[in-house]
């Protein structure tokens, strides 16, 4: 619905609120086969009443669905959109709320139904019933929930849940209006319709997805002549439909002003090198990369130096790099980022150790228990639930046993230090958006390293605490940090290790070192 064009749910929005205001008539002029329609909720209320066990259940739902916790949820739900950097969403789920509610309100002041008359007495209410504001408010709040999951959860399985829940929270609130008494079976179909099409209206009008910078401003000067060669390289087993993620880019390309973009997937054997490499040599001016963080590692690493941007469309599970650029996850928007943000200069880490060829990461490299969760993923799981399956393996290796190491920053000597993980990283927000390095930026030519020792199952609480207010640490606690353009890590033993979340094997030393603006990538535009 939300990359359709604006007639669908403009029609949409209409149909429901045409046949809102014809029960709304229908109801205002007594129609019989309305009366007979709502004779049913009658029966559907002596029936509740006839199971004690239903009455508390029901009231609870009905509080909960009530003004005062549906104006407390739709703020929270709104002011996290805001916060989170979704203006035009949180503008939406504030504004659809709020007129459901008023078109909701002046609609009962100008029908003038009754309630029915088979409520319980002990808890009559005698305000107007047509339509149900608990079921108009609930229709509107649970589209608006489906709205942006589809937005923002990238997997399938999960954005199923998250619609099924909501839809199911609606049924529950109507339901509950019938079965309690408090409203007729048209007031729940008459609000229902109205969030609907409220919802529907909104979206028509205000599209929550941002807004095209091709639309909105000009071309970026360009210091060389370009001939506007698009690239794309995409791991196909990324995306929903391959076919319909290949019509959108180059829809929005040639609206851009580029060529048709030439396509390269990448396959179990060559994870983005080569298909990079092709792209740079048929003369691309931008390559598109989509796919997870490895992916997108092995793209950037093949264009770096060769003044070729790379413009990152995010469809993995951490999707780290992407975070810290602030390029969004809904893949339409970083599509357009891709096409029309501003270039920015970026680091990359040139990395070896014991077992490995030299290679390089983007985000991060990791020793010991961080190593050990993406090490323990099941991957079937991962597919299914995203994230979460990263959460799991960290609850199963929590007491990750003590490493013994040795780190040299800048070709200093190498000091001694105990910890459970080891973090080397190139930002500062890490897995879960927790800010391990909050001094961190991904273009100052500088590692920054911390190193984590909790040394009981509890300690975790209070150093998760600390690192997430930065509070200053004194030595010999459980956090230490270390910051330079070289870092060498030695363990006394093998130890699980990770670049940018994929897992190299065990192993007892990495050497790093911070190729400081060697990546050109795509942005958001800054003014």
């Amino acid at each position: 619905m939300l990359d359709r064009p604006r007639q669908t749910p403009l029609l949409s929005a209409l149909v429901c609120l045409g046949l809102f205001a014809a029960i709304a008539l229908c109801v205002a002029a007594e129609l019989s086969w309305l009366t007979d329609l709502d004779s049913h909720g009658e029966a559907a209320r002596q029936w509740a009443g006839d199971r004690s066990w239903l009455e508390h259940p029901l009231r609870v739902i009905e509080v909960a669905g009530g003004t005062l916790w549906m104006t407390i949820a739709t703020i929270v739900f709104a002011a996290g959109g805001l916060l989170r950097g979704h203006r035009r969403a949180g503008i939406l789920i504030a504004v659809v709320m709020a007129a459901t509610a008023l078109i909701t309100y002046f609609t009962k002041m100008f029908v003038g139904r009754g309630r029915p008359l088979w409520q319980d007495p002990e808890y009559f209410l005698h305000s107007n019933a047509f339509p149900s504001g608990h079921s108009s408010a609930a229709a509107a709040f649970a589209g608006l929930v489906i709205v942006v999951a589809a937005m923002l959860v990238r997997r399938t399985a999960i954005r199923r849940l998250i619609c099924t829940l909501a839809v199911l929270a609606w049924a529950l609130v109507a339901a509950d209006r019938i079965l309690l008494g408090r409203h007729y079976p048209s007031d729940v179909l008459g609000g229902t319709l109205l969030g609907v099409g409220v919802l529907l209206l909104g979206i028509a009008l205000y599209n929550p997805l941002p807004r095209s910078h091709a639309l909105k401003a000009e071309p970026l000067p360009e210091p060389f002549p370009s001939a506007r060669r698009l690239a794309v390289v995409l791991n196909p087993i990324k995306v929903e439909s391959v076919e319909n993620f290949q019509t959108m880019v180059t829809q929005m390309a040639l609206e851009s002003g580029w060529n048709s973009p030439q396509w390269f997937f990448t396959t179990v054997e060559d994870s983005g090198t080569g298909q990079a490499e092709q792209a740079a040599v048929n003369g691309a001016d931008l390559v598109i990369v989509c796919g997870g963080d490895g992916t997108v590692r092995e793209v950037c690493a093949e264009l770096a130096g060769t003044g070729i941007p790379v413009g990152v469309v995010p469809a993995g599970t951490g999707n780290l790099l992407a975070r810290n650029l602030e390029i969004p996850l809904f893949i339409r928007a970083a599509i357009d980022i891709a096409l029309t943000g501003q270039d920015r200069a970026i680091d990359m880490v040139e990395v070896d150790g014991d077992g490995i060829e030299p290679t390089h990461f983007m985000v991060m490299a990791g020793m010991g228990f961080d190593a050990a969760i993406m090490e323990g993923v099941n991957e079937d799981l991962k597919k299914k639930v995203g994230w979460l399956a990263y959460v799991l393996s960290a609850l199963k290796g929590l007491m990750f046993p003590t490493m013994k190491l040795e780190i040299s920053v800048d070709g200093g000597p190498f000091t001694k230090h105990r910890a459970r993980t080891c973090v080397i990283g190139n930002v500062g927000s890490l897995q879960g958006g927790m800010n391990l390095l909050p001094d961190a930026t991904i273009d100052d030519g500088l590692l920054d390293v911390v190193l984590l020792y909790p040394r009981r199952f509890l300690s975790w609480i209070p150093l998760v605490l600390r690192v997430m207010t930065r509070r200053e640490h004194n030595a010999g606690e459980s956090v230490a940090r270390m910051t330079g353009r070289t870092v060498v890590v030695r363990a006394s033993g093998e130890v699980p290790r990770q670049l940018d979340g994929d897992t190299i094997g065990l192993g007892s030393e990495l050497r790093m070192e911070c190729v400081h603006g060697r990546v050109l990538v795509r942005v958001p535009r800054t003014v």
